[in-house]
């Protein structure tokens, strides 16, 4: 894993070291031209200086060392082109005669030249171009080594300022390795630089989604253990009475009230299944485009045997085409509770049918009956679990209308509960958000 503390260190003292090479190639190259600048002034002058009134009949200095720095070389033509005058140690360098400075290569390297063409004479003052790089050497040199000084106090200030910027980060991870494993309280965020308050309110919140799935968890796990207690104690009886029949006819109704009973357990177990996978913080099922007609469809062929089997007219009264963009089998699963519990509260000889509209801005599912009904102050709390109207006798869990809004707001549809046709019954709008 990338360490922040090294990747910030290896940029900046990159960074840094780029400065000061960069630095010192510029020291360089002005203290050359500043050099340059001085030195060649001083060719010009001395070039300037050793001009002569008249012809001398012999040579000066020549066989003698010159009273001038050895760096620089002199020498002195007459018109006709002898050469009358040079420094010593010989250096001789041809002749140009065009006045100005030009560098001149000899085998001992390469010369700066300054030529003063006179009425009498030549005069060329020369000095080699390594002098000046030496020159311009030294003082990028006495200039770069405080600027590496303060390179190499500035890294370690870096160092520092980096170890203490990331202080809080450290005191975020001990505080989080500190914790009990149950405990999902929020992180302090006082203190803590402006930067990390985005990430430890991201953290308090998964910290709170954590704590309300445990929370759901723990009531689903009462909720299931309070309502499997009844039908498993009934199951218990009825085995017992089983045992118990003193002839067949009573050993047909026990075995008949016995796989009753194991049906209800069943669809309780499975009820209760559907709802735990539903959980807000449960996992999600793959999301996709649906065709919510041919589930809807599907559905109907599923339950029309169980319609069928109670006397009930099961039917759609139109069905728009209607695409959405959600998970398959938890619509599956609505679609299937809306019809059954219609099923199962409408008494023989009543009507079921559902419907699907295709609006402008959403998809409408409806599911009509002519049930008893749910009255309007109840509207709301049908939707809780293991929650049943005072009244009702037909059999169920509760829990239908609970997996229906956990889809429903899973896929961020509303429901509306209404009446049925005429005034009878019970009507479910399920209005779903266009893909």
């Amino acid at each position: 894993m990338t360490s922040i503390r090294r990747y910030l260190l290896a940029w900046l003292g990159a960074a840094l070291l780029a400065i000061g090479v960069v630095a010192g190639v510029l020291t360089y190259w002005s203290a050359r031209a500043e050099i340059d600048g001085l030195l060649d002034y001083q060719l010009r002058a001395a070039a300037l200086s050793l001009r002569l009134p008249g012809l001398p009949p012999a040579p000066l200095w020549r066989g003698e060392t010159p009273p001038h720095d050895a760096e620089l070389y002199w020498q002195i033509w007459d018109a006709r082109g002898d050469l009358l005058f040079y420094s010593l140690p010989a250096r001789p360098v041809p002749l140009v005669v065009r006045e100005g400075f030009l560098v001149l290569k000899t085998p001992e390297g390469d010369w700066r030249v300054y030529t003063h063409v006179g009425p009498l004479q030549i005069i060329q003052v020369a000095q080699p171009l390594s002098v000046r790089a030496r020159l311009a050497a030294d003082t990028a040199q006495r200039i770069l080594l405080p600027t590496a000084a303060l390179i190499v106090l500035l890294g370690g200030v870096t160092w520092s300022v980096i170890g203490h910027g990331l202080r809080p980060l450290e005191r975020v991870r001990r505080a989080i390795a500190a914790r009990a494993p149950d405990s999902l309280a929020p992180l302090d965020a006082r203190g803590l630089p402006e930067e990390l308050t985005p990430l430890i309110a991201a953290l308090n919140g998964l910290l709170d989604r954590l704590q309300r799935a445990l929370d759901a968890q723990r009531r689903f796990i009462a909720d299931a253990a309070h309502e499997l207690r009844t039908p498993l104690a009934a199951l218990a009886i009825q085995v017992d009475n089983l045992r118990r029949a003193s002839d067949e006819a009573e050993r047909r109704g026990s075995v008949a009230s016995l796989e009753a009973g194991i049906q209800r357990a069943a669809h309780l177990a499975r009820q209760l299944l559907t709802l735990a996978r539903l959980e807000p913080e449960g996992a999600a099922g793959e999301r996709g485009e649906v065709e919510l007609r041919t589930l809807v469809e599907a559905a109907i062929a599923e339950l029309a045997p169980l319609a069928l089997g109670k006397g009930l007219d099961l039917g759609a009264v139109g069905l728009d085409a209607v695409r959405l963009h959600g998970d398959a089998e938890s619509l599956r699963t609505l679609v299937v509770n809306l019809i059954d519990n219609a099923i199962r509260y409408t008494p023989a000889g009543g009507t079921v049918d559902v419907g699907l509209e295709a609006q402008t801005e959403r998809a409408v599912l409806l599911v009509r009956d002519t049930g008893p009904g749910i009255p309007p102050a109840e509207h709301a709390r049908v939707f809780e679990r293991f929650y049943r109207c005072e009244g009702v006798d037909a059999p169920g869990t509760g829990l239908g209308l609970a997996i229906v809004a956990a889809i429903a707001e899973r896929h961020g549809a509303t429901i509306e509960l209404g009446e049925g046709a005429h005034g009878r019954g019970l009507a479910v709008r399920v209005g779903f958000p266009r893909a």
